[in-house]
């Protein structure tokens, strides 16, 4: 195990897939960063044509401080305790800040799920990280993912199921469900 580890996403609606990645990097150190990409896609848009989901508000609907609190809140479900956990900025579309906001000797957790993850691992590596794959995964393979949950609670679908029950809770009680299906049908 070592001290200290970064994993990094956007988080648009934190589901049991995305507990999976958290928790498997959690397993491997001690201290875990969470990296929030696109922390603002008006400051942090996604600089690469493969970053497919990193401009549009319909893809981004949770705020930076949202996305924070249910991460806070699902890892704290799953019984990850508090100080065993950081969540902060992780701007990978600006490569050259991301260093400013997570730790340089961590090792850098990830999956490869698409050629943005291609890209980003490369980012990684050309900043002299040290990178660990944890799995590869592509289509139905990869399972649920925030752009079908979104979809499905914009259509009123049963997207509670795919979500840790702190995240449903949230969601619901800041309005965040209603948010969505605005930016769906709007």
């Amino acid at each position: 195990m070592v001290e200290r580890g970064v994993i990094h996403g956007r988080f648009q609606v934190l589901h049991l897939k995305h507990m999976e990645y958290l928790l498997a990097a959690k397993m491997r150190c001690r201290i875990l960063y969470i990296g929030i990409t696109h922390p603002d896609i008006i400051f942090y848009p996604a600089s690469s044509p493969r970053d497919i989901h990193g401009t549009i508000e319909r893809d981004n609907p949770l705020t930076y401080i949202e996305r924070y609190e249910i991460i806070r809140n699902g890892l704290l479900e799953f019984g990850v305790k508090r100080e065993d956990f950081e969540i902060i900025p992780f701007p990978v579309s600006r490569p050259e800040t991301f260093l400013q906001y997570a730790p340089e000797d961590a090792v850098y957790y990830m999956s490869l799920c698409g050629e943005w993850d291609k890209e980003k691992y490369e980012i990684l590596r050309s900043y002299g990280l040290k990178v660990e794959i944890l799995w590869e995964r592509y289509g139905e393979e990869k399972g649920i993912t925030g752009a079908q949950i979104r979809e499905m609670i914009a259509e009123n679908g049963d997207w509670k199921q795919y979500v840790p029950k702190a995240v449903a809770e949230y969601m619901e009680s800041h309005g965040i469900v209603e948010r969505i299906r605005k930016l769906y049908y709007a």
